[in-house]
């Protein structure tokens, strides 16, 4: 939400333009409307949330509503200003990508972390759209969607590999073996605490929390949510933290840190789901000091796509994998827990 929405909202009921929609699922707790809206619209505070409420901005099924309004399931909540909504622009930005492969038909990026996909509310520059642009004059749907070639994302604290279509063709073919799960991916994970099994298999619907809208959940009931598989094996074991290699058989929203977060291991460095508590072990020297020190390093979750595998669209037959190695942070407290180990618990 941007600029002052108490005092753009203005003008005769014809002249409002709907700025954002979100729809209340069966499931959903009742929950102030502020609040409701506060967990969708990252890029804005409560209090102005409120404001626009005060000002008759909000509106729940086309009625205007006060903040204290408790959304139920089903309900329609919308936000109309006197002004239109602002288009997102797209523009190219020389951003010294990571290109993994480039042909014709497809191009391969190691993403870093901190870097966004696409451009959004709130993220109008600096993506790796607005990277790609600068490489590429064209990219399939680029005067339809902000997202011109993509047929996956990884999220922005996440780093590594992506595909990215640069024709429709292309891009309608590597869209579908998305959707079959017929395309290989691999991340690497630092998971808290000592992950029991040496390989498993995580199931659960994952889904919007019922009770924050930011964060996805796993439900086992299967009522909420979408189906989602994540295999894992251990790679290396410190105690207090293991690395683990997660093969994606689904593809949800922030899957494999909702999936380790329901395990009861957080991934390291994770803010949403956990990953940020770090608890004193007895008899251990300085290691809650230690562990502080290492979310400055890694000051994010510890997530890498690190291998990613396709059929190429126009070469029937010839698949494609490609891996990229842990980007510095990652490798950096790995190697510090590596020597935390060798000195202290050995």
């Amino acid at each position: 939400m941007r600029g002052d929405v108490a005092e753009a909202w203005e003008g005769d009921e014809e002249e409002l333009y709907e700025h954002f929609r979100f729809v209340s699922e069966p499931g959903q707790q009742l929950l102030r409307v502020d609040k409701f809206l506060f967990n969708f619209m990252t890029h804005t505070s409560r209090n102005r949330i409120q404001k626009a409420a005060d000002a008759g901005a909000i509106r729940v099924n086309a009625q205007p509503v006060k903040s204290n309004y408790r959304v139920k399931p089903g309900d329609v909540v919308t936000l109309v200003l006197a002004q239109p909504p602002k288009q997102i622009e797209l523009f190219a930005q020389d951003l010294d990508l990571n290109v993994v492969h480039c042909d014709s038909d497809v191009v391969v990026v190691n993403k870093p972390a901190g870097m966004v996909v696409h451009p959004s509310y709130g993220h109008y520059s600096g993506t790796l759209i607005n990277g790609l642009l600068h490489l590429f004059e064209h990219l399939p749907d680029g005067d339809k969607s902000e997202r011109p070639g993509l047929v996956h994302r990884i999220d922005k604290d996440t780093s590594g590999l992506l595909v990215i279509a640069r024709n429709e063709y292309a891009m309608a073919f590597l869209a579908k073996q998305f959707a079959d799960h017929s395309t290989e991916r691999e991340y690497y994970a630092v998971a808290l605490g000592n992950v029991e099994a040496d390989a498993g298999t995580i199931t659960g619907h994952i889904g919007r929390s019922l009770k924050d809208r930011k964060v996805m959940t796993v439900f086992e009931d299967g009522k909420y949510g979408k189906h989602a598989v994540t295999h894992y094996r251990v790679l290396e074991r410190f105690g207090f933290a293991t690395l683990v290699a997660c093969r994606l058989e689904t593809g949800r929203t922030h899957q494999i840190r909702a999936h380790f977060k329901h395990l009861g291991h957080p991934l390291f460095g994770d803010e949403t789901y956990g990953g940020l508590e770090m608890p004193d072990k007895p008899g251990w020297p300085k290691f809650k000091e230690f562990m502080v020190n290492n979310l400055k390093i890694c000051a994010r979750q510890a997530l890498h796509a690190r291998m990613l595998g396709f059929e190429h669209p126009t070469k029937k037959g010839e698949r494609l994998r490609f891996e990229a190695a842990l980007p510095e942070d990652m490798e950096a407290i790995l190697e510090r827990f590596r020597n935390y180990v060798a000195v202290h618990l050995a």
